[in-house]
């Protein structure tokens, strides 16, 4: 007995099986977690090491190069890059795309005992590498806290009392502050009683240090219990560290007779955060993985309410962005998609094929949907932007196996045959050529799916939710639809041999009649348009992923090397409040220093430095971005013109850095300036249009250089370490401690009065102390002047090489690839010197990279999609014609996307994925069908025109109710371009299915031919 029988005679079993797929999709819709990107591990961790006093070319040599050098060592290492700053160290390592998350703890651990084996080689002034394996944790719901009226330390206060109590939510892993204001306590040596009583520097970090330490005092045991002695508590406010006393030449003197003590802020801090120009802190909140993000941001939202009513009236906590309400209005939006679709498909087979119809393909569909949810939440796969894009992706699929079984049904009833014959008929003829055309289809998408990158991890949800909805979906063609249609259609409707005779079919039959008369020149029209469509595809605007359809906007403004905080923060102000006027603006959060929290997956936080600004900025709607930034574009330029101002948007997908980006390697700092300077004039003489062209290195900046007398120095008993701590507490200042105020470590600093003065003139007169004479000495005996250096404090180095990068940006909806093309012969002409070599980064590299990986992969999926054309007929001839037709399906895709100025973006290779399978589907079935009725022994070509008449509803409402189905996609930023593709390549489709196919079996069975003739 056949499925498609058995699932009428035993009803009940079909019942449970469709109430499962309600009941269980119900269940999966309530209970599966929800994403708003799919997850995939960023695979790099971060390495700091501190080397005070050292310049950037010592940290890279000294520093850098044994680290990496040990780091090189693990197999498991694909780069290792490193950014040298004077006395920092930040290596980042990046893993081999073949590792997935779960090994990632234990390739972290062999990291750090290699970085800790490596210690030891490292100078006796770097400090202990710390290793951050955590670099790639997002905190998706991202607030910014203002404080206005309140004292830095009540602001601290607030901060972590936020902290602590969002931590104890439910699902929340952790809670990361940024921003917030940073004190030190500052001793300032009074110079002119210091220099005269001979008080060595120190004397006075010494006892700031002992009386600020937790050191331990033992124990004694009494009655057989061990009872611990505390120490005597230190200082614990600035009045008393201000009444401490020091010994000097025998006598005890207090500290506020030798220095003045104050707490402050630093006059240099790390990092300035602003929202909507309000000083403000971040607080970001990172949920458990594999929970659902919707209900811990409700909780969390819950819990901040119940907090303001606590926390002191002025505190405002603003979000900046919420990822569990964009991921429910994606949820939301799917489900009118999903709804949309679902109409679309019932009311276009209603009226070419009636109600009856209609609710049974209809009703399939839905239960395939529901059904793949279920198996969703069961395998565990999130339901995000790719998943649920997967399903819509899926749908002029999934609609097409009940098309067929319905529309086949339909036709032997009307001719007379019970629906039980009706459905063992259709089914013994077309269930083992759905399910190769099924399996085919799900194999277009493995080598995304399978591939191990980051762009395979981040699509793999797309494979897998497609397999299981076709695969679904073949299982209830052949048992709910056969079930279905015995309840609702009637049989003998018509007459027979009616089925096929409306003037639509005569006109098809007609038209194929000619063309098989004609088949040469069908197919040389065929060559010609197809030929003329790939060269128009070559002008179709090339894209690696699609831009974010969150109303979000960054803005990067860099001042050149060197330059204050504070500077920098000055120009980000003029922004704030030229933005600030705009009504199209919602918010802007500021952030100076350094990048935000990495608040979403595909989000990469600046490398810290403090001429580096960042703007966020959230619009009122997706449509103001564009002429707002060119108009903010415009006004920056000419307002800014110290700094490098560019503008950016959010993108989709794993990738990132500048559209364009040329990487020169070598050995010697100045050749590689040289060859990037030439780079980017060869780079504006090739297109104009390339703009904001840079180097990573930033620019070189002076460094003050005391030319040390050595002779007189040594005389003196000074060393040259002396000097400089003496230059340094007239700067920065001496740390001798930390002030403990709850849960906070304040830094004690030693610094001089007039150490935050403008310029170097003070130096001159900063006395350095010799511990052999116990007296002063003025540096101007000491060094013989100043010198000035231009120095490279900014060496970034790749795989322990020195390396600089060349970073171009482009206007807005300009051809990235198109511009890459024309600039990449000049570059790659460039003569490098011995030693030297030039290498492509950018959206080049990302691309290059995710298409080598599917690559790999594709060869075996289009095997497998052979040889399961090959053994569905037995013969070569059949699945060549197939086959075939496949290139021909970029020709819609081109004139779609010409038409619509879209990008082909890496989601509209996708589309053209899922438009081959569509493609080679529908030709499995038409040429099995054909195969079919010659085999009833009807004239061949008869049977080509009958078969394809009989095939031609089932293609066209397929191709139909897909096309129709992508409708809602066309508003989605990140669909829109694979919407497109499927909706154009689709249209065409179906011509060469209904067309082109019939016409090459016809040709390609020249004795079939004779035979009839």
């Amino acid at each position: 007995m056949s499925i498609a029988r058995a699932s009428i005679d035993r009803a009940l079993v079909t019942w449970m099986l469709i109430i499962g797929c309600l009941l269980g999709g119900i269940w999966g819709f309530a209970t599966i977690g929800r994403l708003e990107d799919p997850a995939f591990t960023i695979k790099n961790a971060v390495i700091i090491t501190q080397y005070p006093g050292a310049s950037a070319e010592q940290v890279a040599r000294e520093v850098s190069e044994p680290l990496e050098s040990a780091i090189q060592k693990m197999a498991e290492v694909e780069t290792i890059t490193s950014s040298n700053k004077p006395g920092v160290s930040r290596i980042s390592v990046e893993v081999e795309s073949t590792y997935d998350g779960t090994e990632l703890p234990a390739i972290w651990t062999k990291l750090r005992n290699r970085v800790n084996d490596a210690q030891s080689s490292l100078p006796s002034g770097a400090q202990a590498s710390v290793v951050n394996d955590t670099f790639g944790d997002v905190f998706g719901l991202f607030f910014a806290v203002t404080t206005p009226g309140f004292s830095d330390a009540e602001t601290h206060q607030i901060a972590n009392y936020l902290r602590r109590e969002i931590l104890a939510v439910d699902g929340v892993a952790d809670v990361e502050l940024a921003g917030l204001p940073e004190e030190a306590i500052y001793v300032a040596p009074k110079t002119a009683i210091t220099t005269n009583l001979g008080v060595a520097p120190g004397a006075l970090a010494g006892a700031i240090t002992s009386a600020t330490s937790v050191s331990s005092a033992g124990s004694v045991t009494q009655n057989g219990q061990d009872i611990r002695i505390e120490a005597p508590e230190g200082s614990n406010s600035v009045d008393e560290i201000a009444s401490l006393t020091i010994g000097v030449g025998g006598e005890v003197i207090d500290l506020t007779d030798l220095a003045d003590v104050t707490r402050e802020r630093v006059a240099e801090p790390s990092m300035i955060i602003r929202y909507n120009g309000q000083d403000a802190f971040t607080l970001g909140v990172a949920g458990k993985a594999d929970l659902n993000i919707v209900d811990i941001g409700h909780a969390v939202d819950d819990r901040i309410a119940a907090l303001m009513q606590d926390v002191p009236a002025g505190v405002q906590i603003q979000p900046i962005y919420q990822q569990h309400v964009v991921v429910e209005e994606a949820s939301n939006a799917f489900l009118v998609n999903l709804a949309m679709s679902v109409a679309i498909v019932v009311i276009v087979l209603a009226i070419f094929m009636g109600w009856r119809a209609a609710i049974v393909v209809g009703a399939t569909l839905l239960l395939t949907v529901v059904g793949t949810l279920f198996f969703m939440s069961v395998f565990g796969i999130e339901m995000e932007r790719i998943s649920l894009g997967a399903l819509i992706i899926a749908m002029g699929m999934l609609v097409d196996n009940a098309i067929v079984v319905a529309e086949g049904m339909q036709g032997d009833m009307h001719q007379g045959k019970s629906a039980r014959d009706a459905a063992e008929d259709v089914a013994s003829k077309t269930q083992i050529p759905l399910l190769g055309a099924t399996v085919i289809g799900i194999m277009a998408f493995a080598g995304i799916g399978l591939s191990p990158d980051a762009t395979g991890e981040f699509l793999f949800s797309l494979f897998a939710v497609i397999g299981i909805s076709l695969l679904l979906s073949w299982v209830l063609a052949i048992t709910a639809t056969p079930l279905l249609a015995h309840y609702l259609f009637k049989v003998g409707d018509q007459v027979e041999g009616g089925a096929y005779n409306g003037p639509i079919f005569r006109a098809y039959r007609n038209t194929l009649s000619l063309a098989l008369k004609l088949r040469w020149l069908v197919m040389a029209g065929l060559i010609a348009v197809t030929v003329v469509c790939y060269i128009g595809f070559g002008q179709v605007k090339q894209q690696f992923f699609p831009d974010s359809n969150t109303p979000l906007f960054y803005v990067h403004y860099k001042m050149p090397q060197g330059t204050g905080i504070h500077r920098t923060a000055d120009d980000m102000a003029l922004l704030e409040e030229w933005l600030s006027k705009r009504d199209d603006v919602v918010s802007v959060s500021t952030f100076v220093g350094g990048g935000a929290t990495r608040f979403m997956l595909t989000y990469g936080p600046e490398e810290g430095l403090k001429s580096y600004g960042h703007l966020i900025i959230r619009t009122e709607t997706l449509d103001a971005i564009p002429p707002l930034r060119q108009e903010l574009e415009d006004f920056a330029r000419s307002t800014l013109t110290d700094g490098e101002f560019r503008t950016q948007r959010l993108a989709f997908g794993p990738g990132g850095g500048a559209p364009i980006e040329a990487r020169f390697s070598g050995p010697d700092p100045v050749v590689l300036r040289q060859l990037a300077q030439q780079a980017m004039v060869e780079m504006k003489k090739t297109n104009p249009l390339v703009q904001d062209m840079r180097t990573d290195w930033r620019e070189r900046e002076l460094v003050l250089k005391p030319v040390y007398a050595d002779e007189r120095a040594q005389a003196t008993g000074i060393s040259r370490e002396d000097v400089a701590s003496a230059f340094l507490t007239a700067t920065d200042g001496i740390r001798a401690g930390v002030y403990r105020e709850d849960d906070r470590l304040i830094p004690i600093m030693v610094r001089n009065a007039g150490a935050t003065d403008e310029g170097a003139a003070h130096l001159i007169d900063q006395p350095v102390y010799s511990s052999a004479a116990q007296a002063y000495i003025p540096v101007t005996q000491l060094i013989d002047g100043f010198d000035y250096e231009a120095q490279d404090t900014l060496l970034q180095r790749r795989n322990r090489v020195t390396t600089i990068t060349v970073e171009v940006g482009l206007p807005a909806d300009t051809n990235v690839a198109a511009v890459f093309t024309q600039v990449r012969p000049a570059i790659e002409a460039i003569p490098l010197p011995e030693g030297y070599k030039m290498e492509w980064g950018g959206e080049f590299e990302s691309s290059t990279k995710a298409q080598g990986s599917l690559g790999k992969q594709l060869p075996l999926s289009l095997l497998i999609m052979i040889v399961i054309s090959i053994l569905l007929f037995g013969q070569l001839r059949q699945p060549l014609i197939i086959w075939l037709l496949v290139p021909m399906s970029v020709n819609g895709v081109a004139l779609g996307l010409l038409g619509t100025g879209l990008p082909f973006s890496f989601t509209a290779l996708l589309g053209l994925l899922s438009l081959s399978g569509m493609l080679i589907k529908n030709g499995i079935v038409l040429v099995e069908e054909i195969d079919l009725v010659r085999a009833e022994g009807v004239p061949f070509r008869q049977a080509v025109l009958d078969a394809s008449t009989s095939r031609l509803r089932p293609v066209v409402l397929a191709a139909a109710t897909t096309i129709l189905g992508m409708i809602p996609l066309l508003s989605d930023a990140f669909f829109a371009s694979m919407a497109v593709t499927i909706m154009g390549g689709l249209g065409f489709a179906s011509v060469l299915t209904l067309v082109a196919a019939p016409v090459l079996y016809y040709t390609f069975f020249p004795k079939a031919r004779r035979a009839d003739a």
